[in-house]
């Protein structure tokens, strides 16, 4: 049987002949992991225990053993019953990983730069680009907040990040400067602060004959030096500047007789080729990852959907699908507005995603790309209704059960959520994906969708009318936002007081204020899918809950509610057969949370106009609904209760 081989640079993995092997769920990953850490010394069972789990459960003993057991199992499938392990092994108080040392990828990885030092200089920077190729992404990579690999994932990086400044200074000392340029480009792209990258890009332009690019490099390193951290170049990099500036001789290039020349440059371009390649691939898959901080921390929203979508794009005209899933897959950014602020981008992300499903290999190895994939077209399907958004959702939530991985899930369970609204009444059901959304982003650190969960229970109990319970979870969403610097959260919690100003019998007035200051809150936000249209809408409810006539005002931004506002214009102008007609002509509200409130808003010009298909029609969509608040669901307004429109249809149809 060939042997084992372990993957910890990137996700953790572990395969045998190529093919990966089923480690089940986070924590099995997690004690592989550790015990690849401790490099074959043995790990105590009580020390596996406490890096586990920050409190340990009452029989987390027996759980470790039974994940030691499953893992033994699976590295070690044709081993007899009760015979000895042989790579998994049990010794004194612990365990230990007895991995050959050419087995784990981290180790080979520091055994080839070592010996790239040794060997020829001719030689080394082809056995560091091998090298290099060992990384899949960031060390140990989903358990980047774990004590017990912090201290390994930073050593191992900064090796890394050595070797590629190491391999570009042997390209431009053996006369190779050429082949240098485009990885120190994609090198400093993401690690700006690294200095000796500055003067190496800019020592390797000079040498290709390109001065003014090379001092231009220098004059950015010192912007960004100075203007972000303060601080003036070092001695090397203005020694350098002095140097360019004087065309100083010894930066000049070794000299190559022509035959070596003409060599070089086939070389250099075939380099440029691969490495920009490679670049663009590890650029695209890091720009995601910026993208989605910046779409959580506020501020970035707008840049983030733009931008996402040209890597979206980026990635596909790689022709690599399975590239293309983790660029799609990595945007798992938190949302809990069930219309897109951008239709257009979304069904162009939705279009993307379905590609590549139909390109990416159906295999054990692709399932989470699968499942990540498949949340996404859940996700930004909503607000659109149609069989497909519920289908992925269904069949993603599925597959991360299985595979027992909680990130995976919460992305799954995003997807579910934004599912949840093709009719009215779901409030319970959405209150249910909440709270496995909290307990999923309580127990394993994944602080933006225990604040998702927060926000989908505080709507969901506020449509049941429980402000008691919504009121919890608003005060838990904000000491969130404020801990992890989540500013867009304030934006819903302000909206929720507002709501909740309007459905707690507060004075028509105050309840009108507090829905004018929460709108103050929108502008900037970069949410135009929530900000427009919001504030007419909510004075509209406010208006019919308080038995107040309509009063549209058709000159206001109605955004994507005008088809439910412009027959009440028309009414109000006494032109009562258009207002006929244009309610004849409404679609079905869209499947999204503000769906019993345009029911609602329909109710009312039914019973205004006498139209009793119109208010059969409301009564059906309305009726699942009842004992709820009309709108509340959406956390921002409501129309009253929707037991009162059912009521007032009841009285209108002589029932």
């Amino acid at each position: 049987m060939e042997p084992v081989t372990f993957g910890v640079l990137g996700p953790v993995t572990a395969e045998r002949g190529g093919a990966p092997l089923a480690l089940k769920g986070p924590r099995h990953r997690a004690v592989l992991a550790r015990l690849v850490v401790a490099r074959r010394r043995v790990v105590p069972l009580a020390r596996l225990v406490e890096d586990l789990w920050d409190a340990p459960p009452p029989r987390a003993v027996g759980a470790v053993r039974t994940f030691v057991g499953d893992l033994r199992r699976a590295l070690e499938p044709e081993r007899p019953p009760r015979a000895p392990a042989g790579l998994l092994v049990t010794e004194g108080p612990g365990y230990a990983l007895r991995a050959a040392p050419d087995a784990v990828d981290a180790w080979r990885f520091e055994t080839a730069v070592t010996e790239a030092g040794r060997g020829p200089a001719s030689r080394a920077p082809d056995r560091i680009r091998t090298a290099l190729g060992e990384w899949r992404g960031p060390a140990y990579a989903e358990f980047g907040e774990a004590d017990w690999a912090r201290g390994e994932r930073s050593r191992l990086t900064e090796l890394r990040l050595g070797a590629v400044e190491r391999r570009a200074e042997l390209l431009v000392g053996l006369g190779r400067a050429a082949e240098a340029v485009p990885d120190l480009d994609a090198h400093l792209a993401e690690h700006p602060w690294r200095e000796e990258a500055w003067r190496l890009l800019a020592l390797a332009l000079y040498r290709t004959g390109r001065q003014a690019d090379a001092l231009d490099v220098l004059r950015r390193a010192r912007t960004l030096l100075a203007g972000r951290l303060g601080i003036d170049p070092g001695p090397r990099l203005r020694r350098l500047e002095a140097g360019i500036l004087a065309q100083d001789p010894e930066l000049d290039p070794p000299h190559e007789p022509a035959e070596a020349a003409a060599r070089l440059w086939a070389r250099t371009t075939e380099a440029y080729d691969r490495t920009v390649a490679a670049g663009a691939h590890a650029r695209l898959e890091s720009t995601v990852g910026l993208l989605r901080s910046l779409a959580v921390t506020g501020g970035g929203l707008e840049a983030a959907r733009e931008h996402r979508t040209a890597a979206v794009a980026a990635a596909e005209e790689t022709g690599d699908p399975e590239l293309t899933a983790r660029v799609i897959g990595a945007y798992d950014v938190p949302a809990n507005w069930t219309r897109s602020d951008e239709p257009e981008t979304a069904r162009r992300i939705v279009a993307a995603a379905e590609r590549t499903l139909a390109a990416l290999p159906d295999t054990p190895a692709t399932e989470a790309s699968r499942c990540r994939l498949l949340a996404t077209v859940a996700l930004e399907s909503r607000g659109v209704r149609s069989p497909r958004g519920p289908r992925a959702a269904r069949e993603a939530e599925h597959i991360a059960r299985r595979l027992d991985d909680p990130a995976l899930l919460a992305f799954a369970l995003n997807g579910v959520f934004m599912q949840s609204c093709t009719a009215a009444g779901l409030a319970p059901r959405r209150d249910a994906v909440g709270a496995e959304l909290v307990a999923l982003g309580t127990r394993h650190g994944l602080v933006n969708h225990a604040v998702l969960g927060r926000l989908i229970r505080l709507q969901a109990r506020s449509a049941l009318g429980d402000f008691t319970t919504a009121d919890t979870h608003a005060a838990a969403a904000d000491d969130l936002a404020a801990r992890h610097e989540r500013p867009l959260v304030t934006v819903f919690t302000g909206w929720y007081l507002a709501l909740r100003t309007a459905a707690t019998g507060s004075p028509y007035d105050s309840a009108e204020a507090a829905y004018r200051r929460a709108a103050a809150r929108l502008d900037g936000a970069g949410m135009p899918g929530l900000e427009r249209g919001l504030l007419p809408l909510a004075l509209l409810g406010l208006r019919l809950a308080h038995g107040r006539p309509a009063a549209v005002d058709a000159r206001a931004d109605w955004g994507p509610y005008r088809p439910w506002a412009e027959p009440f214009a028309l009414l109000a102008d006494g032109r009562t057969a258009e207002a006929r007609t244009a309610l004849g002509a409404l679609a079905q509200p869209p499947p999204d949370l503000l769906y019993e409130a345009l029911c609602c808003a329909e109710a009312a010009l039914a019973l205004d106009l006498g139209d009793r298909e119109a208010l059969e029609r409301a009564f059906e969509r309305l009726l699942p609904a009842s004992g709820e608040l009309a709108g509340a669901g959406s956390g921002l307004l409501t129309f009253g209760p929707v037991d009162a429109w059912l009521a007032a249809i009841r009285r209108a149809l002589g029932r």
